[in-house]
């Protein structure tokens, strides 16, 4: 490995980390030569250093490290920088300028999985793990710093001097002068992966005879044919479901019938809220004829936006109006209704579901859903549920055990549509129809628990004679997210490849986070609202999510006023902007807000304050 080492005093550290086998060391100091061996003990380390291999280089300047080394030599797995400091008396506005260059230097000598350890006294650099914690506009806020070169905090631990044999801190106020180091961290920095680039992405499904392509909403281009539940996948959301397959068959014999579930519906979903719907307005596939003479771009394509948005939401009536699957129950309606099951046969099906909702930690517009449909005799339906029931909580038991060691607290609750605040999900299930039950999941890390799923009886209308149908509906994603402990939706879609290698093929763990302590931007944005309209929230989350690329993690009311004579409705929203995965930084964020601002003008008919 190759090892740079910047800003070294007397050079005692280099020298211990000098020893390690297979590890080149290139040692730095800002001094020349002359003041760096007039230290303390320096000249007898760096002549420990030279003798075992080692390079030793004075004068590099750590903000611009390319200038030092040829292109050759610049691809580092390793850089220290230890107890960074401007000199003497500066305050922490210009050490954080210091951070700040050092980090976009080392982005151009950092090899791409290599990373950078940064080394500061208790307090300084601003995180939950400096105890005890300064003031943020009084920390050197380094993760914020980092994230504006591309670097995340991927792990923090104690920076243990007395470890480190022969090692002497020096240069207190830019002298031979020891400081205080106990309770320094060791801040452990990698490079995030790229900003996503939104290109249009276009799909293509069978609506009856016909073959109709669309244009996916920009908000889920990052989402669609991922692939999680595929059989070579290696994602908890298909671990779970695999899982919860394998204990159901054991009570039931079992019929997967997930392939080929079209995306699109048609009509209108009963009595569900159409803005809480993606509605898509397709049109013909191109013709062979035409990809083969370059046309594809002049055909027309399925249509996403605002205008079919406006017309659902006025009533005007909309030719040949399609919608992103909301969920998997019409698919089992469609089964029931053409009796086209076994009794007693449990029919399993699963697949990605699309739903606009507001922006929180737990609240997905898309998820994937696992509907298991049973039809038993006429009474033996609730012994039935119950059996089934029984299976999914023994499994959901063993699963999470096998995770965390502790037995997850698994209830059915009687459904009410009052007295249990209900999540989107069951929120939006309520809509779809009547609900016997739900059932919530708590863990230790989420003792209140969340619902995951819910129990129905299908209504009179798919009943007969001798046979009634039972459905489980059941939240993939957030049975992943209780069970590995993983805070942020957001996670489970990320495109770095660092979260899957925490899952095996067929196995779950406890996820431990590689961006630590992410930092947060807030901005607050007023609008005066239309007169005589109500204002959609759904719809100012939704076009949240598209222009930052899911980086807003919670939009609040902050204030509602309505001017005195005019009648006038103005609203006041505070946007925090965070991700859970990448580096985001203060620039990148207001760039985000001004683009907020804009889009929110022009789709949402507001105007600005």
């Amino acid at each position: 490995r190759r090892v740079l080492l910047l800003g070294e005093g007397n050079f005692s550290f280099a020298a211990a980390l000098g020893r390690a086998q297979d590890t080149h060391v290139v040692a730095t100091c800002y001094e020349s030569e002359e003041e760096a061996t007039g230290r303390g003990g320096a000249a007898r380390s760096i002549r420990r250093l030279r003798d075992s291999g080692a390079e030793v280089v004075f004068s590099v300047d750590c903000t611009k490290l390319k200038e030092h080394f040829s292109p050759g030599k610049r691809e580092f797995d390793r850089i220290y920088f230890n107890f960074p400091h401007c000199g003497r008396k500066a305050g922490v506005v210009k050490n954080r300028q210091l951070l700040a260059r050092f980090f976009h230097s080392c982005s151009e000598v950092l090899a791409q999985q290599g990373d950078v350890h940064v080394a500061l006294c208790n307090g300084q650099g601003g995180t939950p793990a400096d105890q005890p914690r300064r003031e943020w506009h009084n920390s050197w806020q380094i993760v914020a710093v980092a994230a504006g070169a591309g670097f995340i905090l991927s792990d923090v631990h104690p920076f243990k001097a007395e470890n480190i044999d022969g090692y002497k801190c020096t240069g207190y106020r830019s002298q031979d002068k020891s400081f205080c180091v106990e309770g320094a961290l060791n801040h452990i920095f990698t490079r995030s992966t790229a900003p996503l680039c939104f290109t249009p992405v276009s799909c293509e499904t069978q609506l009856g005879s016909q073959k109709v392509s669309f244009q996916v909403p920009q908000v889920l281009v990052d989402k669609i044919n991922r692939g999680f539940l595929e059989v070579n996948s290696s994602h908890p959301v298909r671990t779970i479901k695999e899982k919860l397959s394998a204990g159901l068959s054991q009570a039931f014999p079992l019929q997967n019938i997930s392939s080929c579930l079209p995306l699109l519906h048609q009509g209108h979903p009963s009595g569900v809220c159409h803005s809480s719907i993606f509605w898509i307005t397709p049109g013909e596939a191109p013709s062979t004829e035409e990809m083969s003479q370059g046309l594809a771009d002049a055909v027309l394509f399925c249509h996403f936006g605002q205008d079919t948005d406006k017309n659902v939401q006025e009533g005007c009536p909309v030719p040949k109006q399609f919608y992103l699957r909301p969920s998997l129950l019409p698919h089992a309606q469609a089964i029931i209704k053409k009796r086209a099951f076994s009794p007693g046969t449990l029919q399993v099906l699963s697949g990605p579901v699309f739903r606009k909702c507001r922006i929180s930690p737990h609240s997905m517009p898309v998820f994937h859903e696992m509907l298991v449909v049973l039809a038993v005799s006429r009474g033996t339906e609730n012994s039935c549920t119950q059996m089934l029931v029984d299976n999914i909580k023994t499994t959901l038991n063993s699963l999470h055990q096998g995770v965390s060691g502790v037995k997850p607290s698994i209830s059915l609750q009687e459904a009410t549509s009052s007295g249990t605040e209900l999540n989107d999900f069951a929120a939006f299930e309520w809509q779809l129809g009547e609900i016997q039950h739900f059932l919530w999941v708590g863990t230790e890390a989420e003792p209140s628990g969340s619902c995951v799923g819910v129990i129905r009886t299908a209504p009179d209308e798919f009943k007969s004679r001798e046979l009634v149908v039972v459905s489980a509906s059941l939240n993939l994603d957030l049975l992943a997210m209780l069970l590995c402990g993983i805070s942020d939706w957001r996670m489970l879609w990320t495109w770095d490849r660092r979260f899957l290698r925490q899952f095996p093929e067929g196995e779950l763990r406890l996820f431990k986070s590689f961006s630590l302590y992410p930092p947060s931007y807030v901005h607050d944005v007023s609008f005066w609202v239309p007169d005589g309209e109500e204002f959609d929230e759904v719809a100012f989350h939704t076009l949240a999510r598209k222009v930052s690329g899911e980086m807003v993690v919670s939009i609040q009311l902050r204030d509602s006023f309505q001017q005195p004579g005019t009648g006038r409705r103005s609203l006041c929203y505070r946007v925090t902007f965070q991700s859970c995965d990448r580096a985001l930084g203060c620039r990148e964020a207001a760039e985000m807000q001004l683009h907020l601002r804009e889009e929110i003008q022009q789709h949402l008919g507001v105007t600005l304050r």
